[in-house]
């Protein structure tokens, strides 16, 4: 019995080792296919989300359990994609881990506008507070403009805006009033303008006044361009001495000319730093061809001075130049030179320069505050009464003082040299003027780039390209834009005392100026010249005598009259309104002829930014005390 149960045993093994190979088999195969069912799920899912933009989620499958998770923007995207992992797999075998973002921690998009201004009109767009007056921006947009159409593609958001944002918007419309062509972009923390402007004189002033009136922590960014300057005369001087070689001034035609102009003098000795003005009015489209031959001549023969005042050029070489040296580089530059130019080579004589002489001498020095001392020789009555006039126009009779020289023989020329250097020095802020029978001197700062350029073509074209002078120009830099423009008060007391010379008379119950009103009008537009951007209204004023409504329109039209006549007289009248106040605002009593009189009047009064008349310790009271306005009176007729 043993034997046979062992034998029994023994031969069951085979069945058992198949029955086990079996079922291993079919434990291989199930888990090979639930990892198939797995992988065509998955892929299935992936596909369909990928497709529908929901790369976002995160899929998990075990088995026949599919798992979404991730972070939707918003419900309607987390059922979208539930919907659509639902088409690839049962939606009973998913489970739903989703979460959705918190809507706060979602950032609004910043509020901003985009003003267009275009000569036919002004377009809006951007994004705004809903609390903002929309219509209160586009009617104040449209008084800046003058009425022409405004185009509105302003968006809101239900959001408060930032701090500065009112500030920031405010500002913007504002410089609307002062750029013809412009792009005003806003936010609340930058206004960013691109602009054109006239020329480069209108460019400073439009940067000057707009970082004037630009809200203290408010980041202005400025991109205003400028045709290029017309240079008369066409104007490059280019020396070599015992500082170096340097520029004196340097116009150029085109970039190209410029840069070979530049490179040119970099050979020569220049340092890094120099610069060339692109101009107009060159005489020939080889002006730049001319100026490297002549550049290259003055490195040649070992130093001098080339100028070119349009189409004259000069080579001015040391007093210790060889002459052999000097002749065959003047050759080959007439040669080199362009059929328009004519050379004259000049060649010192050897000790001139340092020959000891007691000459003739004159001087003019200029303070920071603009007081001007003439001092030295001026020969005859005529000359000096020359001089001196040609001072006070520049800088005014209270600057000027004088204190002429002995007589003594002057040498010929000697008037035009006073008159060229004085005329010179209008480009410094401060600075003297040095003149002698050899040269003339110029040394100081001023307060814009080209300065040295523009002293350079009034002395070439008023003493010819061969007269011997020296600069010393720096330009100075002003960081605060108001220590060159003067505060509005200081424009209104100008205004004021431009007023007060003449009274502006009217003829009889009329708007029209009477023959001795010229005088005061172009005294009152010198002042405003000097203070563009300031905004002033001019108030018109009558007695009672005649009927209210008469009084009335005759105040504004008085009114209208004076600013009409300063905008003839190429003011920039942006900042100025006429308003007539007929019989309503009397400064003395109606029943005296003396009274009447003082009632018929033009006043000029400061508006504050907020647009209210201001007075002039800047309070903010709507009406200038009477002590206070600065005025004109008409005294020209009766109502």
């Amino acid at each position: 019995m043993t034997f046979r149960w062992i034998v029994l045993r023994l031969r069951s093994i085979p069945h058992l080792l198949a029955l086990a190979a079996g079922a291993g088999l079919c434990l291989a195969a199930a888990v090979w296919a639930r990892n198939l069912v797995e992988a065509r799920t998955l892929r299935s899912i992936d596909a369909g989300l990928s497709q529908s933009g929901h790369e976002w989620t995160v899929v998990q499958i075990d088995g026949l359990h599919v798992t979404l998770s991730g972070v939707a923007p918003d419900e309607a995207t987390r059922f979208a994609a539930l919907s659509t992992a639902g088409r690839a797999a049962s939606s009973a075998r998913i489970m739903d881990r989703m979460e959705v973002a918190d809507p706060l921690a979602i950032q609004p998009p910043g509020f901003s506008i985009e003003i267009l201004r275009y000569d036919s009109g002004v377009s809006l767009a951007g994004l705004v507070p809903s609390s903002m007056d929309v219509e209160s921006v586009l009617k104040r947009v449209r008084e800046q403009v003058n009425g022409a159409p405004v185009s509105d593609s302003l968006g809101a958001f239900d959001l408060e805006p930032a701090d500065g944002w009112h500030r920031a918007v405010n500002f913007g419309i504002e410089a609307l009033g002062v750029l013809p062509r412009a792009k005003v972009s806003i936010t609340a923390s930058r206004v960013s303008i691109d602009a054109a402007a006239e020329d480069a004189d209108d460019k400073r002033k439009l940067e000057r006044q707009l970082r004037r009136d630009a809200p203290s922590g408010l980041e202005l960014a400025l991109n205003i361009s400028a045709p290029r300057p017309v240079a008369a005369p066409f104007t490059l001087r280019f020396l070599i001495d015992g500082d170096g070689a340097r520029f004196d001034a340097c116009s150029a035609d085109s970039e190209a000319a410029r840069d070979a102009i530049l490179e040119a003098a970099r050979r020569a000795g220049l340092g890094e730093d120099a610069t060339c003005i692109l101009a107009l009015g060159t005489p020939s489209a080889r002006w730049g061809e001319a100026a490297v031959a002549g550049i290259g001549a003055v490195a040649e023969i070992g130093g001098g001075t080339f100028t070119m005042s349009n189409a004259d050029v000069t080579l001015t070489a040391k007093a210790s130049t060889p002459r052999p040296r000097f002749e065959r580089v003047s050759a080959e530059l007439v040669e080199a030179l362009p059929p328009v130019f004519s050379l004259k080579a000049v060649l010192p004589e050897e000790g001139a320069q340092g020959e000891e002489r007691h000459l003739p001498e004159f001087t003019a020095t200029l303070s920071p505050e603009g007081h001007v001392q003439l001092r030295g020789q001026l020969g005859s009555d005529s000359t000096r009464a020359a001089v001196e006039s040609l001072a006070v126009a520049h800088f005014g009779s209270d600057q000027v003082h004088s204190a002429p020289g002995p007589d003594q023989d002057l040498p010929s020329g000697w008037t035009q040299r006073v008159l060229a250097a004085l005329e010179s020095m209008q480009f410094l802020s401060n600075g003297i003027v040095n003149v002698t029978a050899d040269k003339v001197t110029i040394a100081g700062n001023a307060a814009f780039e080209d300065a040295q350029s523009a002293i350079t073509g009034v002395l070439s074209d008023r003493l010819g390209g061969g007269a011997t002078y020296e600069l010393d120009v720096t330009y100075v830099k002003v960081s605060d834009p108001q220590i060159v423009m003067p505060t509005p008060e200081e424009c209104l007391a100008r205004i004021s005392e431009a007023a007060e010379r003449k009274k502006i008379t009217f003829n009889p119950s009329s708007s029209t100026f009477d023959d001795d009103a010229a005088e005061t009008i172009d005294a009152i537009a010198d002042a405003f010249r000097e203070c563009e951007g300031i905004r002033v209204e001019i108030s018109g004023h009558t007695d009672s005598q005649g009927r209210e409504t008469m009084n009335q329109r005759l105040s504004q039209a008085r009114a209208d009259a004076v600013l009409n006549a300063i905008l003839a007289r190429r003011v920039l009248g942006t900042g100025l309104v006429a308003k007539g106040y007929g019989e309503r605002r009397p400064v003395a009593d109606n029943d005296t002829a003396e009274g009447r009189e003082a009632n018929r009047r033009i006043e000029f009064r400061l508006i504050g930014t907020s647009g209210d008349l201001t007075d002039l310790s800047g309070h903010g009271a709507e009406i200038l005390e009477d002590d206070d306005v600065i005025e004109a009176r008409d005294g020209g007729g009766t109502e």
